[in-house]
């Protein structure tokens, strides 16, 4: 397979400035919406919570958001190019099902944030181990394979789950939700900053910032959405969301973005 025809099938986005912005704006999505599912809608939170275990929304919420995702890597996987309101939906999807899986595992399951965030770190770091020894790089250049795309996803599904368990350890504590943005806002731009001032493996730089991303997403989504008494503004969820999702599709429509280059590194 030559590089024209690689390139025609590397299906995400060339790493930008646009993509950063649009990859935290949907991490905090997935906060708010997830939370608008299995808190308001289902009634986790509320004071008519179910108590039957298999009732409960954290569950129910990762069985809906889990079958979205599905649906949505199958299609990217089956897809002939990039597209980037499909790679996006993807993003979305398992970035809503990390959020609610997140808290079915710390809070249903009672392992706590930090035994839920070394679990998923652990998975985390596992998937990444694997997609290299099978196939020599975690690079997203080289996903133009679908055995490459299932690692990227899965992976990506472990980082967004960790992601809110480790944003909500954090923001649990004296930070608080601004705090705790602070805290993983200034660890992105020492990544950045490494990117452009050492010779540190650019892929590695990438995925630290990716799952960065994630828990700065979470605590700015709880910020929005939660009580005033508890650090938060208390605005709607769904309103919260309604207007993340029309700034993503803004910027998909304004903002024309183009496939990562299709290599082996």
């Amino acid at each position: 397979m030559n590089d024209t025809m690689k390139s025609a099938l590397t299906k995400v986005p060339a790493v930008t400035l646009v993509f950063w912005i649009i990859k935290i704006l949907a991490t905090t999505l997935g906060e708010t919406a997830g939370d608008a599912v299995s808190m308001s809608w289902l009634g986790e939170t509320t004071d008519d919570a179910p108590t039957s275990f298999w009732e409960g929304g954290y569950l129910i919420g990762t069985g809906i958001f889990g079958a979205v995702l599905v649906i949505m890597i199958f299609l990217q996987i089956r897809a002939r190019r990039f597209n980037p309101w499909l790679y996006w939906a993807t993003i979305i999807a398992s970035t809503n099902a990390g959020t609610t899986l997140a808290d079915f595992a710390t809070r249903s399951l009672g392992i706590g944030y930090p035994g839920g965030s070394i679990v998923l770190l652990a998975l985390v770091l596992l998937s990444l181990f694997i997609w290299h020894r099978k196939l020599g790089t975690v690079s997203i250049n080289s996903l133009h394979e679908p055995r490459a795309e299932l690692y990227y996803w899965l992976t990506i599904t472990f980082s967004q789950t960790l992601g809110t368990a480790l944003g909500d350890w954090i923001a649990d504590g004296p930070l608080g939700y601004l705090g705790s943005a602070v805290i993983f806002g200034s660890l992105l731009a020492v990544i950045v900053l490494a990117h452009y001032r050492t010779r540190i493996n650019p892929v590695a730089l990438f995925w630290a910032a990716f799952i960065l991303t994630r828990p700065l997403g979470a605590v700015v989504g709880d910020f929005l959405d939660k009580p005033i008494e508890k650090g938060g503004l208390d605005l709607s969820r769904v309103g919260a969301s309604a207007v993340l999702l029309v700034a993503i599709a803004a910027l998909i429509q304004l903002v024309k973005q183009r496939a990562a280059p299709a290599d082996h590194a």
